[in-house]
């Protein structure tokens, strides 16, 4: 149980694993105004840059849950660096079926919506881990632009046209699901850089060590192309936020 190598490959430099800049994590953290001893549960968790720099920074406990081994070892060694390691606790594990013992304060699932087939399945997964009155965070992307083509669609990792809605419409969802929408962060173009571009950066790194690996066909026609999609298509037409909810 483990995620594919070649995302490991290209996020091998990354400590946060969506568009996001540590600017816009501690932004977001300010926004929630955290008390010291909050309890959280992060799902799909990382490499843990969040509980790690909220402990540190808002004094909260918490546990991260992540399929990739790479991501709960560094989640842990940056627990010990920020000396946090007391107060977070990352586990290997599949998210989509996590529940914690104990209600928690703040439950969060930061861009894998996957462990629950979608927004909905996640929100219900999340949520019965959360006490009354807790707080739910869920990392989401969203059209910023209406796509013109299927390409378009394609270019930006959906199926179809439905795998996302625009901004407005994804807060509306959330309140159809029964919760209000009480904060919001939402990537810009140039986090969405700092995230890709760093990939990129990742691989050719990687091509240059090991050039006869048997991965490096793919992931050199990956990083041939992938500029390029990218500043077409998902740096125009796609957004991506964190969403803070709390039920009705």
């Amino acid at each position: 149980m483990d995620l594919p190598r070649s995302i490991v490959i290209s996020e091998s430099g990354h400590r946060i694993h969506n568009p996001f800049t540590s600017e816009k994590l501690a932004t977001l953290g300010q926004a929630l105004h955290l008390a010291p001893g909050t309890r959280a549960l992060d799902l799909a968790s990382g490499s843990g840059e969040m509980l790690c720099t909220w402990a540190r920074d808002h004094g909260i406990t918490g546990t991260g849950v992540d399929i990739s081994t790479v991501g709960i070892d560094k989640a842990r060694a940056r627990a010990v660096e920020l000396g946090v390691a007391e107060r977070v606790v990352f586990v290997h594990g599949d998210a989509s079926g996590y529940v914690a013992d104990e209600l928690v304060d703040l439950v969060s699932c930061v861009g894998a919506t996957w462990i629950g087939d979608g927004v909905p399945g996640t929100v219900e997964l999340l949520q019965r881990s959360l006490r009354p009155g807790g707080m739910m965070l869920i990392g989401e992307p969203y059209w910023r632009m209406d796509p013109p083509d299927q390409r378009t669609v394609e270019a930006c990792h959906a199926q179809s046209k439905e795998d996302h809605r625009p901004l407005a419409g994804l807060i509306e969802q959330f309140g159809t699901l029964g919760y209000d929408v009480v904060e919001m962060v939402l990537a810009d173009q140039d986090s969405w850089d700092r995230y890709r571009a760093a990939q990129w950066f990742n691989i050719r790194r990687w091509l240059d060590r090991i050039p006869d690996d048997e991965l490096a066909d793919e992931l050199r026609a990956q990083l041939s192309a992938a500029p390029v999609c990218y500043a077409r298509y998902e740096r125009e037409y796609l957004g991506w936020g964190v969403f803070a909810l709390m039920r009705r």
